[in-house]
């Protein structure tokens, strides 16, 4: 029995200890998502603090997740339905008595956001998907005129709309549907018209489409415009906007010739397939009422931060310069990093725990200032993690609820005792971001972190590589409001023998430059500092801590864009130079980048992969060099090249999502991921990658064609050409790796499945391209290439993610016209381990009455991801067709 506030709780360890296990199966994710006797509990929906105060869109938010709860519920053969859903009101819109104040829910963790379009009148549902098939996806995007019934014509019913979006972002499905080949569809039962929408002058007609002579294919601007009537049950990832469709493709009816993200991301499975082989569906039974329980909502509103710093002071700190470190990151935090508004409260601990201040509201320098004189000095005694938690509860709770607030625990020590408060912490509601310095903190830590949705850090004694300003540059609010975050540009150290100097540069850009602070720390003596701005303008005024060992500027008003330098000479000693800044004007969001794993604890040898996400707003950053750097435990760094290629790790390319397979670990323990963005010559703004519901041009109405209006595109001067020059660092937190083996690695690691292969045929030869995969995954290089036809051992593999081109005559075959021949291929390594087979490739030769005087070699012939299903019964990997498919 605990007492909790005033009233005495009966807590059941068992269901404390399945909670907890509940949320460390969650994986890398972030969600707060639990099923629960069939019913999705916990799911949190985020109106964007941009969005015009409008009591009707909250209204009409629960209407539609109860429309899609029936549906999804119908879907899944009564599997599955939305049980419990929290919904994130703006701290900008109007408080009501209704209101509640958040727990664990964080707009930065929310599951669906409901956005302002970017552009406007961009109003394409979409979920963000960064990983491989049958995994979690990131989130879902929706606009208001989405939830508000005004795109139903275009899309669907909104109900419909979130069903199709959730199976992309729980089950890890991908569209049946491929814009670039609209004539494929999930079930050839589906009705429609095959038209072209000319426009011209303010006015449209439709006209019949025409056939590319070249390819025998329909040409591009020809449209699929289904029938409105029909009787078609599927599929709800192809078309859920016919009003027939209630069911996920299947086994049966799957059409695996069709060119899509479907077939080529899940070998070919139905979605329904995939969702079968999910932990939903295993650990669930269909229920018997017809209908599902109706789903019972929560309006939280997002109000102020209240933040408390919990920082151990125990013997253990005194090594490794430990306390001195901990006071410049929390000086960092306190100064730059803690946003204005908020409230501050600070706790020391050892073996037992002191209150050093009591919440502040931040509104002055003064207040800032005076919660740094509260910084730890002397570093004694044991480490009670416990009584510093319990002293935060006290202190917060002394103005406000626990709920929702914010507990920063740093420590290096390890305690005993430290599970003993944590159903306290789950009771709290609090959220608690823990910094695990040095290699001997406590085990327990990422647990409090994973059980409460916070960050989780590691940094180590290589003071080198700043980890521990990292961790707290960090902490800023994850609750919308992007223009007032702290934005990391620089993290760099360096070890200097004497007289040895410390350059670098630093591009602010023209997203931000607001609040720019220049931070060096030494670990002996002052180093003589300067930076100058783009015009060449010195700086030198800064203000130095001795004690601490630490000098910062503060660079006033607006910073100048463009590339700053700084240059530090130095006695023998390590130096760092961090650099942080803020939103140059509040209604232009700020180049961002977001880093993180695929999973926080992973179990040597599955496959570890580290990612990055660069955007401004919700356009993506591609061409940018993105570099990770993964430390382990011991202070060693790997430096990781990650790549937006869609090749190996990277599930799309050009959508901003930067990834790599990791594979250079030693040791178990914990890793911490660091990664720099830097945006250059070849750097710009591109249009968001969509896995979304399909746009529908029209309809066929009583046998007339109705046309929707055009779907908006994003224009070229939205996406600004190339030449997008900023500077990025980011800190994606700390992992844990487990079961490594002693001594050298086994070579266990096959060469990463090729997804991008594509032919043609030229003549009498064919071409077929792909991206070389690695001799580990996307590292190094593989030894040769099976294509079963013929013998390649002679061919090389270029190294990994090389663009690979390889033309053929083939042998006793003859290709004439109407031939369709399909391909696949596998990487062999070194050690004889093949890859995944293939995407399927297609190649069709089309021969058109040739016009006297026209070579046939100009005949250009179309490729498409597709198979024939006898590859797959026969397990070869090369068909052929003698017929023309369309």
């Amino acid at each position: 029995c605990l007492t909790l506030r005033g009233e005495s709780i009966m807590v059941s360890f068992k269901t404390f200890l399945l909670t907890l296990v509940l949320y460390m199966l969650q994986g890398a994710g972030t969600s707060l998502i639990k099923l629960n006797n069939n019913g999705y509990e916990d799911v949190v929906i985020a109106i964007n603090p941009d969005l015009p105060e409008d009591e009707n869109l909250i209204q009409e938010i629960q209407n539609i997740v109860t429309e899609a709860s029936t549906y999804l519920y119908q879907a899944t053969e009564k599997r599955f339905y939305f049980k419990g859903v929290s919904i994130l009101i703006p701290k900008t819109w109007k408080t009501k008595p209704d209101y509640q104040k958040p727990k664990l829910e964080i707009y930065d963790n929310a599951d669906i956001f409901i956005e302002v379009p970017n552009p406007p009148g961009y109003n394409v549902p979409r979920t963000d998907q960064i990983r491989e098939c049958g995994k979690m996806g990131e989130r879902i995007h929706l606009t208001p005129d989405i939830i508000l019934n005004k795109m139903v014509k275009e899309y669907g019913p909104p109900g419909k709309i979130l069903v199709h979006e959730w199976a992309h972002l729980r089950w890890g499905v991908f569209e049946e549907y491929n814009e670039e080949e609209p004539f494929y569809k999930c079930s050839d039962a589906i009705t429609g018209t095959n038209k072209v929408n000319v426009c011209s002058g303010g006015s449209c007609s439709i006209r019949s489409c025409r056939t590319d002579p070249n390819t025998g294919k329909f040409q591009k601007e020809c449209l699929f415009i289904p029938d409105r009537g029909q009787t078609e049950k599927a599929s709800i990832m192809f078309m859920q906007s016919i009003d027939s469709v209630v069911e996920f493709c299947r086994k049966e009816n799957h059409n695996k010739d069709a060119p899509n993200a479907q077939n080529r991301k899940c070998n070919l499975r139905s979605t329904w397939e995939v969702i079968q082989d999910s932990e939903d569906y295993k650990t669930s039974t269909p229920m018997t009422a017809a209908q599902p329980p109706k789903p019972s909502f929560s309006l939280k509103q997002i109000g102020e931060r209240i933040l408390c710093l919990v920082l151990d002071k125990s013997g253990s700190m005194a090594s490794g310069d430990r306390l001195n470190r901990l006071k410049q990151a929390s000086k960092l935090f306190l100064l730059q990093i803690i946003e204005k508004g908020s409230w501050v409260g600070m706790i020391t601990f050892d073996s037992a725990a002191t209150i050093q201040s009591d919440l502040v509201q931040i509104e002055t320098d003064d207040q800032r200032n005076t919660l740094i004189t509260k910084l730890p000095g002397i570093a004694s005694g044991g480490t009670s993690i416990c009584s510093g938690l319990r002293a935060a509860f006290t202190a917060i709770r002394k103005k406000f609820s626990t709920d929702g607030a914010e507990i920063v625990l740093l420590t290096d020590g390890e305690d005993s005792t430290i599970r003993t408060c944590f159903e306290e912490v789950r009771q709290s509601g609090a959220i608690i971001h823990t910094v695990a310095l040095g290699p001997s903190a406590d085990r327990a830590l990422e647990e409090l972190s994973k059980l409460t949705g916070g960050k989780r850090t590691t940094p180590t004694d290589n003071a080198q590589n700043n980890g521990l300003i990292d961790a707290f540059s960090a902490l800023s609010s994850g609750n919308g409001m992007i223009t007032q975050r702290s934005i990391q540009l620089e993290s760099k150290g360096a070890t200097l023998k004497d007289g040895e100097w410390m350059n670098g540069t630093v591009i602010i850009d023209n997203t931000i430059g607001n609040d720019t602070l220049f931070l060096v720390t030494w670990t002996a003596n002052q180093p003589q500092i300067s930076v100058s701005d783009p015009s060449g303008k010195i700086y030198s005024n800064f203000s130095v801590d001795t004690n601490s060992k630490m000098a910062y500027l503060q660079i006033p008003d607006t910073a100048k864009d463009g590339i700053w330098t700084y240059s530090l000479k130095s006695s023998a000693q390590t130096l760092t130079m961090t650099v942080t800044s803020r939103a140059a004007n509040p209604s232009v969001p700020p180049i961002t980048v977001d880093a993180k794993m695929n999973e926080n604890n992973s179990s040597f040898p599955s496959p570890v992969i580290a990612y990055a996400e660069v955007r401004q707003g919700s356009l993506p950053i591609i061409g940018a060099n993105v570099t990770a750097l993964i430390e382990s435990a011991d202070g060693t760094t790997v430096t990781l090249d990650l790549l937006d290629n869609g090749a190996g790790a990277d599930a799309y390319k050009n959508d901003g999502v930067y990834s790599r397979y990791f594979t250079a670990y030693k040791t178990d323990g914990r890793y911490s991921l660091k990664v720099r963005a830097l945006g250059g010559t070849n750097t710009q703004k591109s249009r968001p990658q969509v896995n979304g519901a399909l746009y529908v041009p029209g309809w066929v109405e009583n046998g007339e064609i109705k046309m929707n209006p055009p779907k908006p595109e994003i224009s070229e001067d939205e996406i600004q050409g190339n030449n997008l020059s900023f500077s990025r660092t980011s800190l994606g937190g700390s992992f844990i790796l487990t079961n490594i083996p002693s001594g050298p690695i086994p070579d266990i690691f096959p060469p990463n499945q090729i997804i991008d292969l594509e032919a043609n045929i030229e003549d009498n030869h064919i071409n077929l391209t792909w991206t070389a995969p690695g001799d580990n995954y996307d590292e190094g290089q593989a030894q040769y290439y099976i294509i079963r036809m013929m013998n390649t051992s002679d061919f090389i593999p270029n190294d990994a993610n090389s663009k690979e081109v390889f033309m053929f005559e083939p042998v006793d075959l003859t290709i004439e016209n109407g031939t369709t021949v399909f391909f696949a291929i596998k990487a062999v390594d070194k050690a004889n381990l093949t890859s995944p087979i293939s995407n399927i490739a297609q190649a069709s030769l089309y021969v058109p009455e040739v016009p006297a005087g026209v070579s046939i070699s100009t005949i250009v012939l179309s490729v498409v991801g597709a198979v024939a299903g006898i590859c797959i019964i026969a397990g070869v990997t090369l068909c052929i067709l003698n017929k023309n498919k369309r």
